[in-house]
């Protein structure tokens, strides 16, 4: 009987692909996959160890199958991704019932790794940051009508809060040949929606091709049959280019979406987190977004209580979110971590001002979320169906401004049965929370 192997992926979307392609080589090498990791005989945690709160959820996540092992329903454990690439000694010692640390850039031994461990030796394997496999098949974990493609690895900006760069080493672009290749795949496997996902996705290209290709990239994808929407995930702000726009506005498939990672808008807490622009530029930006892709979803995310950010820092900063109206937004209160300049500044705030300051963007976020969702009433919009809710007695899904696993639903019903991946129109009658409630008007909307 072949050995069960289990996968927990923690995180985000390109540790997931990472996930995916070890699960493909696995199954590959003979082994059996198992949908429920705890009936497996060993399970693989793909960790994430970018801030405090993800690390943490990786340790729980860790100590559960500890728990499980103790008690003889699993036999193994491996661990692997950032949390692993980050702590390597430290894992070990406090978690000795881990049987394998495996850095990312031994990803691509996991076969034998796994081998090792079931022959009862500790296997801590850490390679190349830079041999983190970029090519290769993949077992699909999302939902069948829509994947990620991950087009670069690494991060060369250096942010001084952010450790990535130190776990996921220097970026590097994936050869356009090959994501064209690994698309055309994916579409032929039926997949609808594709999310394309780098940490560093407006950069792409310029290692390779000594110039930005993202918008390039788009066209090519837009080229392939059986898409329906392509998304891009995260776009810097100072590397947005008229092209990109371009690009966006003019092609049907690509969504009108975009996710700026800004962090912060005072010139002088954006310097200190080594990244440029100040308040106007950002505004500016956002105008001209709006202005050249009509009806454009704008997504952010923001840092509050970043060591030394002033109470009129951060009052600027409300004001911001206030004056610019963000479609979507995540505020974190800042997070210190070793390693990185921002975690040795000696200015740093106290964890219950930086929560209070992080709580007043959300709330404010969340009235202005409110507002925009009243005034969808009555509107319609073409929406993809997830699932169907059982307790609501309703289907549920998303519209084409809502990115999988990180925005809200749209919840509605429909005389007929309808199926995962289904496009169909949708009639906005009420908000719930922050969510939309409508009725089925197209169920055909292909």
């Amino acid at each position: 009987m072949p050995t069960k192997i289990g996968m927990v992926s923690l995180g985000c979307p390109k540790n997931q692909v990472d996930a995916e392609m070890m699960l493909y080589t696995l199954r590959d090498a003979g082994f059996e996959l198992s949908q429920d990791p705890a009936l497996a005989d060993a399970v693989i945690i793909n960790t994430c160890g970018f801030i405090e709160s993800a690390k943490q959820e990786a340790i729980e996540e860790t100590m559960e199958y500890i728990a499980l092992k103790k008690e003889g329903r699993i036999k193994k454990i491996i661990l692997t991704g950032c949390l692993a690439e980050r702590y390597r000694d430290e894992i070990r010692e406090e978690m000795p019932e881990v049987d394998a640390v495996v850095g990312i850039g031994s990803n691509k031994d996991i076969v034998s790794i796994v081998r090792e461990v079931f022959e009862d030796r500790i296997c801590c394997r850490y390679g190349e940051k830079c041999d983190l496999p970029l090519e290769g098949g993949r077992i699909l974990s999302t939902l069948p009508f829509y994947a990620y493609l991950k087009i670069a690895e690494g991060c060369d900006n250096r942010c001084s809060y952010c450790a990535i760069p130190n776990i996921r080493g220097p970026f590097r672009s994936r050869p356009m040949e090959g994501l064209l290749e690994e698309a055309k795949g994916l579409a032929e496997k039926g997949v609808k929606e594709l999310v394309v996902v780098a940490q560093d996705p407006t950069k792409y290209g310029k290692d390779l091709y000594g110039e930005y290709k993202i918008a390039e990239l788009l066209q090519e994808l837009a080229k392939i049959d059986g898409f329906r929407w392509i998304r891009l995930l995260y776009a810097y702000p100072e590397k947005i280019t008229e092209e990109l726009l371009d690009v966006m506005a003019k092609e049907p498939k690509i969504a009108k979406y975009l996710d700026l990672p800004i962090q912060h808008c005072n010139q002088d807490v954006l310097r200190a987190m080594r990244r440029p622009g100040n308040r106007e530029q950002l505004e500016t930006l956002i105008a001209h977004i709006r202005e050249k892709i009509p009806g454009v979803t704008l997504r952010t995310t923001l840092i509050a209580g970043f060591p030394g950010e002033t109470e009129e820092q951060f009052a600027e900063l409300c004001e911001f979110v206030k004056s610019v109206r963000f479609d979507r937004l995540g505020c974190f209160a800042y997070s210190q971590e070793e390693g990185t300049p921002a975690g040795e500044m000696e200015n740093q705030i106290d964890e219950g001002t930086k929560a209070e300051r992080a709580r007043i963007v959300t709330e404010e976020q969340m009235n202005i979320m409110a507002e925009k969702n009243e005034g969808m009433i009555g509107k319609e919009f073409l929406c993809v169906v997830e699932g169907y809710d059982r307790w609501g007695e309703c289907f549920f899904g998303r519209s084409e401004a809502d990115a999988p696993d990180i925005d809200g639903k749209v919840f509605f019903t429909s005389e007929n049965k309808l199926a995962v991946g289904q496009f169909v129109r949708v009639k906005i009658e009420d908000t719930m929370d922050l969510d939309l409630m409508g009725v089925v008007i197209d169920e055909h909307a292909e």
